[in-house]
């Protein structure tokens, strides 16, 4: 970000994976980053100090975005340390797979309450903070999935779309703001959840990425500081498929 003013940006779901890259990459820009975690309080301080040694400023909060209250008490401290938000980058996600006839209710709620209603909790939150910076920016992590659906996957499937229509509609009514809103929908990336899919389902989702690799954990944060920079200031609404050149 090249704005001589220091922003603060909150990444949810930032203590591994790609939501902990995607910290890092943002604190390696001279950003205050706050690092959101629900469980894995470690690995989220770990991150801290990963962004700490590298130059930048960044705090650990731990609240389940499911949870409105939590987040907005996760506000209350960013506003005490920081100020207010930025950058919300709403990255934090589960999955419980599972095929459609064996999938329970249970399954399903237990997927749309983080995947989506993670973000409508995050976003509502802190969407004054966004709406009044003067460089705001909403970014929405999906997934390939959300383009293409998956085997055994409708839940997750369902609420990555779903991030598409939310985030083009905030888009338009933050436009009038100078806010934007974008959404990043990576491939198959090398973390935690790929390093658990055997290696014969993994070499059959290689074969049909036309880059021929799975996407690295840095692929999908340098997208992300894109988006979070002053560069990105006239790109609204649009789903970015970071995916190897694998189709919709």
């Amino acid at each position: 970000m090249t704005d001589s003013t220091k922003r603060t940006c909150l990444v949810t779901g930032a203590s591994r994976g790609i939501g902990r890259g995607i910290a890092e990459e943002l604190g390696g820009t001279g950003a205050n980053v706050v690092v959101n975690y629900r469980r894995s309080e470690a690995e989220a301080y770990d991150a801290v100090d990963a962004i700490e040694d590298a130059g930048g400023t960044a705090i650990a909060l731990q609240a389940n975005v499911c949870e409105k209250d939590e987040v907005a008490a996760m506000r209350d401290r960013v506003h005490e340390v920081f100020g207010p938000v930025d950058v919300l980058v709403n990255n934090a996600g589960v999955t419980v797979d599972r095929k459609f006839d064996n999938m329970t209710a249970e399954d399903w709620e237990r997927v749309v309450d983080v995947n989506l209603g993670g973000v409508f909790n995050s976003t509502k939150v802190f969407y004054d903070d966004l709406k009044d910076a003067d460089h705001g920016r909403l970014i929405n992590i999906s997934s390939v999935v959300g383009q293409q659906g998956n085997f055994g996957q409708a839940n997750y499937a369902a609420t990555k779309s779903g991030l598409f229509g939310f985030t083009r509609t905030i888009a338009l009514e933050l436009a009038r703001h100078k806010t934007t809103a974008n959404c990043v929908a990576p491939g198959f990336t090398n973390t935690d959840m790929l390093a658990d899919v055997g290696d014969e389902i993994q070499e059959k989702i290689r074969q049909r990425i036309p880059l021929n690799r799975f996407a690295e954990v840095e692929d999908i944060a340098g997208i992300v500081r894109f988006l979070a920079s002053d560069e990105s200031s006239y790109m609204t609404g649009q789903v970015l498929g970071i995916n190897g050149g694998m189709e919709w």
